[in-house]
């Protein structure tokens, strides 16, 4: 197979699909090294004092904007300079991280540190995926996000208990220098000389679709925009017009709530109950390994089931999960709890992206995702500042998980009033 002559498929394209595996678990390695420790450690590393819950989730709400700003940007810019390009730019954004969390003299730096973050997780989360859906076959789209965000949120949870034992062993600071040099020296020097721009692909794909040289499976593209649609065209669409894709977008935003929850105020509330930081590792990476893991499995049954089902189901068990954590205590308990919350993740998380892609054509489908894409992170910033808020006025963290949980329940509500099947072979047009 060459650069001229793409074929469409994972087995056709193994060895980048492969190359890019590799590049989401570093993505996914670079922001969980900012998760565990960091929060945990806000009081007695950082100088943030007890109980200000809205200066502690200042960092998360930086990453949401910054994040979500990016990915609407790295759609746009992929389809002009090439997704292998956007992916270095996102790895040069994160080389000053670790030395900014070293340094850092006071809270304000982590917060800089996270907005770097939010910029390289928004141009090199979205390449990785982009760049996989342009060499697979429209079949393996579910299977596709699946692994994708599998091997990510595996290299998050492990990144967090790598970096909680490193921070036992060497220090907090040093611990997060070592781990995180490493992990972005690698992912540029990777991307350098293995990762290839599959922007041929999709024009490839884009070229079938106009000469009608495709499947008989026709999904049900929205049919109230241009051919070739300006930025704001597909935004309207995407976050307001169809009635679908809106209802995709305001289940992203909500779904997000709880990683800010997860990210913020586990460690804070685990902490509080006196864990040690491996201890709180472990629970929240049951979390991770459990979202990874299960998206094996719920991308590809979403090729067989559709979508919709498991959005809605995936909303309404990760909000469960959310509730059981204040229902009892005990190290076995919060670990079931959080493996309840990481199961409906990963029920909804590849299949919300899925059914975004399912109706987009492909000649707008990189923005149609990037656009999915901000208004999903969008909400960690939205999720941070409300848990923030209900944490203050109440003066407890336990208000932040009651909220998180109530949004989720209304969402999949909301999801599943409004949305639809979008798997063309189960709703073809």
């Amino acid at each position: 197979m060459t650069h001229d002559n793409p074929t469409h498929g994972i087995r056709a394209n193994l060895d980048q699909f492969l190359h890019q595996l590799l590049q989401v678990m570093l993505v996914g390695f670079t922001i969980g090294m900012m998760r565990t420790v960091v929060p945990a450690l806000s009081e007695s590393e950082f100088g943030v004092p007890k109980n200000s819950f809205m200066l502690l989730t200042a960092f998360v709400v930086a990453f949401g904007l910054v994040k979500g700003t990016l990915n609407f940007v790295a759609g746009r810019l992929s389809e002009r300079i090439g997704r292998k390009k956007v992916l270095l730019l996102g790895w040069t954004a994160a080389l000053p991280i670790p030395l900014l969390v070293y340094f850092a003299p006071s809270w304000a730096w982590i917060v800089a540190a996270t907005v770097l973050l939010g910029i390289n997780q928004g141009l090199t989360w979205s390449m990785t995926q982009t760049s996989k859906l342009d060499i697979t076959r429209p079949d393996q789209r579910g299977l596709t996000i699946g692994l994708n965000e599998f091997a990510g949120y595996v290299g998050l949870a492990l990144a967090g208990i790598i970096t909680a034992y490193l921070a036992t062993l060497l220090g907090a600071r040093t611990g997060l220098l070592v781990f995180g040099m490493t992990t972005v020296l690698l992912a540029i020097l990777l991307t350098w000389l293995w990762v290839k721009d599959t922007l041929p692909w999709a024009k490839l794909e884009a070229a079938r679709h106009s000469s009608a040289s495709s499947s008989g499976m026709t999904p049900r593209y929205p049919t109230n925009i241009s051919a070739r649609p300006t930025t704001w065209e597909v935004f309207a669409l995407v976050s307001w017009r169809d009635k679908r894709l809106a209802a995709i977008s305001q289940a992203g935003l909500v779904e997000k709530f709880v990683d800010a929850l997860v990210w913020v105020f586990y460690p804070v509330f685990l902490y509080q109950h006196g864990l040690s930081l491996p201890d709180i590792a472990w629970i929240v990476g049951i979390y991770g390994f459990v979202w990874g893991g299960s998206q094996f499995f719920t991308g590809k049954l979403s090729d067989h089931i559709g979508r919709h089902k498991p959005n809605v189901w995936g909303m309404w068990i990760c909000g469960a999960g959310v509730a059981m954590m204040m229902l009892h205590e005990g190290m076995a308990w919060w670990s079931f709890s959080a493996a309840i919350s990481g199961f409906g993740m990963a029920l909804l998380y590849p299949n919300l992206s899925a059914a975004v892609a399912d109706i987009s054509h492909p000649n707008w489908r990189g923005s149609a995702i990037g656009i999915y894409r901000f208004w999903r992170d969008l909400g960690y910033g939205v999720g941070a500042l409300g848990l923030g808020i209900a944490a203050h006025f109440s003066g407890s963290v336990e208000a932040a998980f009651w909220f998180v949980a109530i949004s989720m329940f209304l969402s999949g509500a909301l999801l599943w009033l409004l949305g639809e099947e979008t798997h063309p072979r189960l709703n073809p047009a």
